[in-house]
Order: structure tokens, then sequence, then C-alpha cells
């Protein structure tokens, strides 16, 4: 589905990612771990389109895709979420989701003043997608709340939901448990679940929680200082000498298998 291959990103003399190579198979759920600074996030920023990389290329199936922005990017199905939930705090849940598809018929002056019946079908058609959608994650009783009145784990869900309004072949979570406690958490991973197992999502997802990537991910892939460190399943990589030791440093390391 996706292949990085050699990609580096620069930031003057700091090299947030430097000559990574992975790929991302069809229908599979890819953990990225590493340590705060390894570069994940820069990685995903750059697959993503916000930057372009400094070298290197990356490919949608066969397409290059290299320097392609956000929106272009959007409209071949690879969508991300990020840390921080960028929800429309003045819209309600099922608004937030009528959002997502792009080109809508009434986004056009012409067809609002002359071709309503055309922009309502659509509309009609759009809402029962978001109806679906908010029943799938259930988000039912919160339909009509304020998207800025959620909770850090309902803007996580109405996130995943946005990605689910449109045809998305690949989608990169960036820190879904960030913030979330732990009954909403397992809500979210069974909603990735499902959308993996039912639909054929595609999932990259970045996260801190090792319980939460084992019970979600494989393969695991490790960055450190901007290059990849290690990939395999959770359990490889938890027991991966090298990955270890990019997490707790040489001398802690050495300090604990002294004691």
């Amino acid at each position: 589905m996706i292949r990085v291959e050699n990609v580096s990103k620069h930031f003057g003399g700091l090299k947030a990612v430097d000559g990574a190579t992975i790929s991302i198979t069809r229908g599979s759920i890819t953990g990225l771990i590493g340590p705060n600074g390894a570069g994940k996030t820069t990685l995903f920023n750059t697959i993503a389109g916000l930057y372009a990389p400094t070298s290197g290329r990356i490919f949608l199936g066969d397409e290059d895709i290299t320097g392609l922005k956000p929106h272009e990017l959007f409209a071949r199905g690879l969508l991300r979420t990020f840390q921080i939930a960028h929800e429309f705090s003045r819209l309600s849940v099922t608004e937030n989701l009528m959002m997502v598809p792009g080109n809508q018929s009434g986004e056009n002056l012409v067809n609002a003043c002359f071709r309503r019946d055309l922009v309502e079908r659509e509309e009609q058609a759009i809402h029962q997608r978001a109806l679906e959608v908010i029943d799938f994650l259930n988000l039912d009783h919160i339909a009509d709340e304020l998207a800025g009145n959620l909770s850090g784990g309902q803007k996580k869900l109405l996130e995943l939901g946005r990605t689910m309004m449109v045809d998305a072949k690949i989608v990169f979570l960036d820190e879904v448990g960030a913030g979330v406690n732990r009954s909403l958490l397992r809500e979210i991973g069974d909603a990735i679940l499902r959308l993996n197992r039912e639909q054929g999502y595609t999932f990259c997802m970045i996260e801190h929680d090792m319980d939460f990537i084992g019970r979600m991910c494989d393969p695991v892939i490790c960055m450190a200082e901007g290059a990849v460190l290690a990939e395999g399943s959770a359990e490889e990589i938890r027991n991966n000498e090298e990955v270890i030791e990019a997490y707790l440093g040489r001398g802690l390391k050495h300090r604990e298998m002294a004691g």
C-alpha cells in the first residue's frame, strides 16, 4: 500500500528523518514506535504531504506521491488523524462528519441557486452516511452535541469517524491513545479492528502504549534517531536489545542488567 524508500527530512542541520525505508502492507495495522525525537511524527507528516522530503521517494501502490500536498493525497484516499484532535468545535458531531466529503454540489453557487434538488439529494445521502458512521462508532448519544464539548477520547472517535466519510485507502493515526481513558481507548481499538477486518482499512499508527500496540499491530516498526531500527511482531520488538537500549539508554540498561 505504502512504500517509503530512503526518505530523509532535514531542517537545516537537523536530520529529523535520515534515510528511512518502510513498507506498509495492504490490510495491515502497522505500528510505529520509538523514543521521543525518533522522527516518527516527521515521517508521518512527510508521507501525508505536510512536508516535502529532502530526499527519497514515497509510493501509494504504484503511484509516486512524493511531494504531493495533503488535499491531493486526501483525494487519493490517504488520510491522517492528529495527536490533538482538529474538530470544528462549534458544529455538531453530525455536522463535523458531513463536512468531510469534498466537492459537494452545494459549494457551487450556481448549484446552490438553481439546482436545489441536486444539492438536497446529495446532502441527504451525506447525512445518511454520517448517521451510519455515528451508529458504527456508538456515538448516537452525542450526535447533536457540539464537537467542542466532547471529551478527548470522544474527539478521537470523531476523527476516526471522519476518515469513514470518504473512500479511505490508508489512514495514519497519530497517538490515538494520548489523553484517553482506558475504557474509551478500548472502544477506539475495537472500532479500528472492525474497520480493518470488516471493511479492509489499512492503518499505520504512532503509539507509545505498548499494550495497545500489542493488541492492535502486526508488524511493529521502531525508529530511533531518524532511522528505522527494527521491525517485527510486538513481542519481537519488546525483546529486541537494540530497541530496549534506544528507549532506556545504554547506561540505564546496563545498570538494570547488573541489578
